[in-house]
């Protein structure tokens, strides 16, 4: 799935599924960032995260996001990018 995204062209995540996951696990949005910024840093070496801001915009409002966002926000929450991905409306 991830070549359909691979242009860089933005997706829009599924952003309740990602509070539910979120809240699943007892997080805060804050912990959440932690989680994404732990998972870079495992992954790459380099602890790297979003804003709480865009978190926000995403959970809030599906904001439109690159795909390697969506597979950070994924990592963070050890899940599959797909799992975040809004359905077509």
């Amino acid at each position: 799935m991830s070549g359909e995204y691979e242009d860089g062209r933005p997706i829009r995540p599924d952003g309740l599924a990602i509070r539910r996951l979120r809240r699943d696990r007892g997080w805060s949005r804050r912990e959440l960032l932690e989680a994404i910024a732990e998972a870079a840093l495992r992954e790459t070496g380099i602890r790297e995260t979003i804003s709480p801001n865009l978190l926000e915009g995403i959970e809030e409002g599906d904001e439109a996001i690159p795909y390697s966002t969506l597979c950070r926000i994924a990592s963070g929450l050890d899940c599959e990018p797909v799992q975040l991905v809004a359905e077509p409306v």
